[in-house]
């Protein structure tokens, strides 16, 4: 499965958090897609939407593992998807800007 580091990631990049929606509301990567796994085949579409046409999608959760899981599901479906290591917990270790969605700070949970 291919992984890369937040450090590796810019502005530019597509990127889908699948972590429940009380971690989404709690704090997220500004522009980021929200799917949560437990809805994502049924909300598969909505990927299809939004990504960028042959881009790469970005897949984020709390510290990895759900992420693995949905971006080799979508390597399967011919998506090109990379798992991002450490998930939201590496996004904001590293400093990344976490929102929480009203214009305020957000917080990993």
């Amino acid at each position: 499965m291919p992984t890369v580091g937040v450090d590796a990631l810019t502005s530019e990049d597509f990127l889908l958090d699948v972590r429940e929606d009380d971690e989404w509301e709690a704090g997220h990567a500004q522009g980021a897609l929200h799917i949560p796994m437990s809805e994502f085949v049924a909300r598969y579409g909505e990927l299809s939407e939004a990504a960028p046409e042959g881009g790469k999608v970005y897949v984020l959760c709390r510290v990895g593992g759900r992420s693995a899981q949905v971006a080799q599901y979508l390597v399967q479906q011919g998506i090109d998807a990379v798992n991002v290591e450490g998930g939201m917990q590496a996004w904001e270790a590293t400093g990344r800007p976490v929102s929480d969605g009203k214009g305020g700070t957000g917080t990993v949970i």
